[in-house]
């Protein structure tokens, strides 16, 4: 098991998934790193950093690119630039990517969630989402998505998702932190 004080987690403090990985992290006591942009709203403010427009154009790519690669188009492009900037922070410095949401039948995960784990599948980062239709995590190993039961074995890990989280994916966050560090630290 990897020790909890040296672990670190990277996500954006968002409603939903991000607000539950920073919930569970705090629990355990685990250090919880949020990136976030001016003008942007956040439900979880630990360690909150505020990328300059220098910071979000290290992640900046074109937006075609991104339509292509997750087979869908954006209406709203500046913002979602900006958000696909900012999950850029998150995969680049989390080693591990995990996330709750939808895998589609293309292979790509519904909504935000999926061009971060587009992104950690391009940098070849371990990679796992809790499907929430089929109630089940999934990693992808080979080019493809195979049912897993994973573990965070890496001092640095990224934890992303749909705002739209089921009780069953909270579940699913929980017994992550459970299977890699034991009964939590709440007080």
């Amino acid at each position: 098991m990897i020790e909890r004080s040296q672990t670190a987690l990277y996500s954006g403090g968002h409603k939903g998934a991000e607000t539950e990985f920073g919930k569970h992290a705090q629990d355990w006591g685990i250090k919880e790193i949020n990136y976030t942009f001016e003008g942007h709203t956040v439900e979880r403010s630990s360690n909150l950093v505020v990328l300059s427009q220098e910071d979000l154009k290290k992640g900046d790519i074109s937006m075609e690119i991104v339509s292509k690669r997750m087979g869908r188009t954006y209406a709203k492009a500046d913002k979602i630039r900006k958000v696909i900037q900012s999950i850029f922070h998150m995969v680049n410095n989390g080693y591990q990517v995990f996330a709750i949401g939808w895998i589609q039948p293309d292979n790509t995960v519904k909504g935000g969630t999926g061009w971060g784990v587009e992104l950690a599948k391009l940098f070849n980062r371990p990679v796992s989402v809790y499907d929430q239709n089929r109630k089940l995590w999934f990693s992808w190993k080979d080019n493809n998505w195979i049912e897993d039961t994973p573990v965070i074995s890496d001092k640095s890990f990224a934890g992303t998702g749909t705002r739209n989280i089921s009780n069953d994916g909270i579940q699913a966050i929980q017994e992550l932190f459970e299977r890699s560090f034991g009964p939590a630290d709440k007080k």
